[in-house]
């Protein structure tokens, strides 16, 4: 009697186990080529980003180097635009962070207008910039200070009818005005300006900014120090002023009416006492004349 054979020693179950496992091995084989590749060519992308150029244009405050103690400086903008070129990384992260200055040089310049360029600092060398404008025109000034008083400015139109206003007081009487020579000639008065709301019925205190202004009432471009000052505007009731210029003209009255009375009383005695002068002398005369 023959041995049974196993289910393996199949032909047919040999070749279709080879023919699967054939088939794993190539599924295997071919992923991890396209894996490779797929690394490989996202590699190379960003290298390639990293590789390319790029530009942006950015707007960036401009400061002026100039000895601010002596001298003062108008005519220049707050803000011009630099565009810059290079490495798309380099860009990126320049254009976040900003950490780079733009300015212009005036510390080697005297009193007068002038023609100067801009320029940058901090940049990394593989980057170019271009500066919008390229020159500016400065007006240089000597820097001069005076001491101005300060007068106060009432605005009570919307004050209630029954109300009024006293002489209002500034708890600084005079300030510092700086600016260039030009402008400070400029100043005519410095004032505080102040608005009294229709529902005040007592004393009002506001804390007022300074102006500087010339003798047609425009602000100059000056600087103002102390810039603010409290400024104390007494208020009161017409009604209770009314009230006391009555009572102080009855008194008024009253006082007079005394006096009068008192200086009738006075020529009373006096011509009593005149009368009986003169009857004394008339007596003593008739007496002599008997005699």
């Amino acid at each position: 009697m023959g041995r049974n054979k196993g289910f393996f020693s199949h032909k047919w179950v040999m070749r279709l186990a080879s023919l699967v496992l054939a088939i794993l091995l190539f599924a295997y084989v071919n992923g991890s080529k396209n894996g490779f590749l797929r690394q490989n060519t996202r590699n190379n992308n960003e290298n390639s980003a990293l590789m390319s150029n790029k530009s942006v244009t950015l707007k960036m405050p401009l400061d002026i180097t100039v000895d601010n103690a002596k001298y003062v400086v108008s005519g220049y903008p707050q803000y011009v635009k630099v565009r810059l070129s290079g490495p798309s990384a380099l860009v990126t992260t320049t254009s976040n962070t900003q950490n780079f200055k733009v300015y212009a040089d005036l510390s080697n310049l005297s009193s007068g207008k002038h023609r100067v360029p801009i320029k940058t600092s901090g940049l990394n060398s593989e980057l170019r910039a271009t500066v919008e404008p390229k020159n500016i025109a400065v007006q240089i000034q000597p820097r001069r200070t005076v001491n101005v008083k300060v007068s106060v400015r009432l605005n009570d139109r919307n004050l209630a009818d029954n109300y009024q206003t006293g002489h209002p007081h500034a708890d600084v009487d005079s300030v510092q005005v700086t600016g260039a020579q030009n402008e400070v000639r400029r100043v005519n008065r410095v004032v505080a300006y102040v608005v009294v709301p229709r529902d005040a019925k007592d004393n009002l205190q506001r804390q007022v900014t300074l102006q500087a202004l010339d003798r047609n009432g425009q602000t100059l471009n000056v600087v103002i120090w102390p810039t603010t000052t409290t400024v104390t505007v007494p208020i009161s009731s017409k009604t209770s002023d009314s009230s006391s210029s009555h009572s102080g003209s009855d008194s008024s009255t009253s006082s007079s009416a005394s006096s009068d009375k008192k200086r009738v009383q006075t020529q009373s005695s006096s011509s009593s006492i005149s009368n009986s002068t003169s009857s004394d002398s008339e007596s003593a005369a008739t007496s002599s004349s008997q005699s």
